[in-house]
This record gives C-alpha cells, structure tokens and sequence, in this order.
C-alpha cells in the first residue's frame, strides 16, 4: 500500500444499525430525523461516520448512545455498502448492523446535537429514508428473520421472561409465517432455550401462562430445522 497514493484519500466508514422492537403485534424499527446536511429533516437509520481510533462496533455503540441514548445494546454485524455515491459529502463505505430491545425499557432521546427527533415507525410503512438506508434496512429485515431462527437474539427483546404464546406470536410477526400451537411449544421446549421461571402471567388476556427465560448460553442452532 502507497500511503500518499491519492486514491487513499477523502473516504470513511459509516456505522449504520437497524434497531427492531415488536409492539403490540407489528414489528418497528427505530428512525431518527437528520438535523444537518446532507438530507437535512430526512429519516435515517441509526448510525453515522466512524472514528479513526475505534473499532467498528464500538463506533455503532457510539454513535447509538448520542443519537438515541440507548446502552447496553447486542449488535449483529450485517453487510457492507460501498457505492461511490452513497455519500454526497465523500466516499463512505457503510458497515451495517441489527439490534433487538424491548422498547419499553429504553426511552430514546427525541432531540440531539444531531437529530430533531425519533420514533418507532412500523416496518411497512417506512418513508423514503436518507441516503441509502432503504435498501440497508430491508437487507437488516432479512437479516433478523434469520437471526430468530438460529440465535438467542430474541432474548434482547424479553429481558425478563416471555410466555410461550407470546414468544409463539412474536416468531409469526418478524417470520410472517403461521405456526401450530402445540407443534411449536413441543419444538421450542425440546431445544433447550428456555427455562421455567415457575410464575405465570396474562398475554393478550388469555389466561395465564406459563413464563420462561431464555437461557444465558445458547448454542446457535437452525430451530424450525
């Protein structure tokens, strides 16, 4: 590598991360609204230029914790983006990402030196997006629903425990995909995810069910194998 070659030059990284939650039956995704130049008002995934003295996740981190205040976030590295004009400012390459959180436990920043404002929008009624995170965002959906089935990502979403209807309801939202009852609490328990917390609780005002947690080490397995 030539140092001073100047095809080198005047070229970053992005750090972009679709950040899911579930509510009440629809699958969102969080966007938050542009405050500079370029695509000034503009939505936008999450995310923005890396630093020269970090790694790439702890650049996503960052940038997350300024433009939503959201810590303690998994990441799961997605796909690259590397068009020439991407960027209008320079040559970026984008680095993607996808979260899962439950997002009652988060209260995500609507103002920042950044960002103007922030909202859960569902997945299905996304406007025109800044830049291009349309097409980063429905490469992260795709994504997710292969994350569900053959990783613990679910966990992020049901911190303290989930019930087997509810957790049922959430794999048919994101897969948009029907399961049987009795078939997929048989496949769920022979896999070894979850644990009996021994206390029940209401979903959807049914009534109670049992809660389990996800397990803290789970091996990655295909589970609708």
């Amino acid at each position: 590598m030539e140092v001073n070659n100047k095809l080198y030059k005047n070229q970053g990284i992005h750090v972009i991360t679709s950040i899911f939650t579930v509510e009440q039956g629809t699958t969102k995704v969080l966007l938050i609204k542009r405050k500079n130049e370029p695509f000034l008002g503009k939505w936008v995934l999450t995310g923005g230029a890396l630093y020269n003295n970090e790694d790439l996740e702890n650049g996503a981190l960052r940038e997350i914790k300024e433009k939503t205040g959201i810590e303690n976030i998994e990441l799961i590295q997605s796909k690259a983006y590397g068009k020439l004009d991407r960027s209008p400012v320079m040559r970026m390459v984008a680095i993607s990402y996808i979260a899962l959180i439950d997002s009652q436990r988060v209260n995500i920043l609507k103002n920042t030196r950044n960002t103007s404002d922030a909202y859960w929008c569902p997945i299905d009624k996304v406007p025109a997006l800044g830049f291009d995170h349309n097409e980063i965002l429905n490469d992260a959906i795709k994504e997710l629903q292969k994350q569900i089935i053959k990783s613990n990502i679910l966990k992020s979403l049901f911190p303290n425990g989930v019930t087997m209807p509810e957790l049922q309801k959430t794999y048919e939202i994101i897969l948009n995909k029907k399961f049987d009852r009795r078939n997929f609490r048989k496949k769920i328990l022979s896999l070894n995810l979850i644990d009996d917390t021994n206390t029940t609780n209401k979903f959807e005002g049914n009534k109670p069910a049992k809660v389990y947690k996800f397990k803290k080490k789970i091996e990655d397995k295909d589970i609708f194998l």
